[in-house]
């Protein structure tokens, strides 16, 4: 058995514990955008989940699983297997097609073990996904979503950006970064909302995308706004059952695992009924973000 490091974090007020055991090839330097969410060891307090990293974790036997279905996640192939005690084995590539990770996790995602595979590049991208998609599910019991958007903060509330990629939320977010008072960037890819006593908040996360804004920031939920490219600027606000629809595809979720998909449907429903979503139909301009600003912030 080789020489064990523990590593603590809080993530949306979430305890998160990694453990590194063995291989020299892993350990914190594979995931330093986690480094501002670390904190002291908290005794006794139960982790939403501990993922134990060790490169000889071995896949489950193939008489102990079954082939759910391989997924593109526009960064790679996953694939992914239930085994027969209720949890799931993940196999994550890369673009290349490349195994980057084995992961296996138990049913609530509470206990979790991967094996990391390949060059740094490789092993980053493997661990990374494994630990978005392990807080994505172990949260959602606790009306926590894992957001595709970005995140921009205004006096105190956070305004959210969804988009189909390339549409032009990283866009929308610069736009109040230059020209609205008072913003600040919290997260620009994978964001979190978390409903606390009946009130949303949304938080910066160790997962921005292209964009290093790794940030241990709260805020209160202010506004969802789904952006679309017009001719001219425009807000609307959505329809109970279109924002639904237009939420349901931004949040990770499983739809194979009735427990999970219900909690992250049950989290969406809250949010429709406490927040407001929008559409702006928008050009890449400061008027669009200055019509949008108007309609939905809070005071």
């Amino acid at each position: 058995m080789g020489q064990t490091s523990s590593h603590h974090f809080r993530i949306a007020e979430f305890y998160i514990r990694i453990n590194f055991t063995g291989s020299g090839y892993n350990d914190m330097h594979l995931i330093p955008s986690f480094e501002p969410f670390r904190i002291d060891d908290p005794g006794d307090e139960t982790p939403l989940f501990q993922l134990n990293v060790d490169d000889r974790v071995q896949p489950i036997p193939k008489n102990r699983r079954e082939r759910i279905k391989t997924f593109d996640t526009g960064n790679g192939d996953t694939v992914v297997d239930r085994i027969d005690d209720g949890g799931y084995q993940y196999i994550i590539k890369d673009v290349r097609g490349a195994d980057c990770c084995l992961l296996v996790t138990n049913k609530d995602f509470d206990h979790c073990y991967c094996a990391l595979n390949g060059n740094y590049n490789m092993r980053c991208f493997g661990l990374n996904n494994a630990l978005m998609l392990t807080f994505a599910f172990a949260s959602s019991q606790h009306e926590t979503l894992l957001v595709h958007a970005s995140l921009v903060r205004q006096n105190g509330y956070g305004y959210a950006f969804i988009a189909k990629s390339g549409t032009g939320k990283s866009t929308q977010v610069s736009m109040w970064l230059r020209y609205l008072p008072g913003c600040d960037l919290m997260n620009d890819d994978n964001p979190i909302i978390r409903t606390i006593q009946g009130q949303p908040y949304i938080y910066g996360s160790p997962w921005s995308g292209k964009t290093p804004c790794y940030r241990n920031v709260k805020a209160r939920l202010g506004a969802i706004t789904r952006i679309e490219r017009a001719q001219e600027n425009s807000i609307e606000r959505m329809a109970p059952v279109e924002a639904f629809a237009s939420l349901l595809p931004s949040c990770s979720s499983m739809k194979w695992d009735k427990d999970i998909f219900n909690n992250i449907c049950n989290a969406i429903t809250h949010l429709v009924e406490t927040t407001g979503i929008y559409t702006l139909h928008c050009l890449p301009d400061k008027e669009a973000a200055e019509v949008c600003n108007q309609a939905i912030r809070k005071e």
